[in-house]
């Protein structure tokens, strides 16, 4: 079972609501016409390239385990959850030609900013993992929920600084972020996730096996 909030990280994580807001204006005020190219120029990638579905939907484990729908750029072949795992493995065939470049500068994820808008999601926090996988690591990890004790994030320490995909030392990092976030740590990984995306450094870690301890 999901333990309460605590009220520390309740106080310290205050700032959050208004910091994604003030940071998605802004952005879709002074990047407009970016905004628009990308909006337009992937969908049309991604259909040219398969005539498949845009868009994949997924259930994600959100705040004290509320369950929300989030949608990312489709990376993989069409009805990909059929033929193996929801997760990607290493050196995964269903990756699309479209599907690396987007998961090396993080576009597939740019749906997610409509789950920000929401409330669901946060610019910064623990990874959303599917209800499935985070259901998983709660029955073998102790404490793995706690992670859920803030919003998920599109970015975070673990989705910036973990290279090998392990799920104890993602899970470090989430409780890392739990105990120091502030608004410059935000920033501060806004800032360098930015740089990834520019020069496609997202996605470059080993992947995951089949069975992940």
């Amino acid at each position: 079972m999901l333990k309460e909030p605590q009220l520390n990280s309740t106080v310290r994580g205050s700032y959050k609501r208004p910091f994604d807001l003030a940071i998605l204006v802004a952005a879709h005020i002074l990047l407009l016409p970016l905004w628009i190219v990308l909006w337009t120029a992937i969908p049309l990638m991604i259909w040219v390239a398969d005539r498949g579905p845009v868009f994949y939907t997924q259930q994600r484990s959100g705040k004290n385990g509320k369950v929300f729908t989030v949608r990312k750029f489709r990376t993989m072949i069409p009805n990909a959850d059929q033929r193996g795992p929801a997760w990607t493995m290493e050196d995964d065939p269903r990756v699309t030609k479209v599907g690396k470049l987007l998961r090396r500068t993080a576009m597939d994820e740019l749906p997610e900013l409509i789950s920000v808008w929401k409330g669901d999601m946060s610019l910064v926090g623990p990874r959303a993992l599917d209800v499935e996988e985070q259901e998983s690591l709660e029955s073998q990890i102790e404490g793995f929920s706690e992670r859920l004790r803030a919003r998920p994030g599109l970015t975070g320490l673990a989705q910036v600084y973990d290279l090998i995909d392990n799920d104890r030392e993602k899970f470090a990092y989430d409780q890392q972020y739990l105990e120091e976030m502030t608004p410059l740590l935000d920033g501060k990984l806004l800032v360098l996730s930015v740089w990834n995306t520019m020069v496609g450094r997202w996605d470059r870690r080993n992947g995951k096996s089949d069975k992940n301890p």
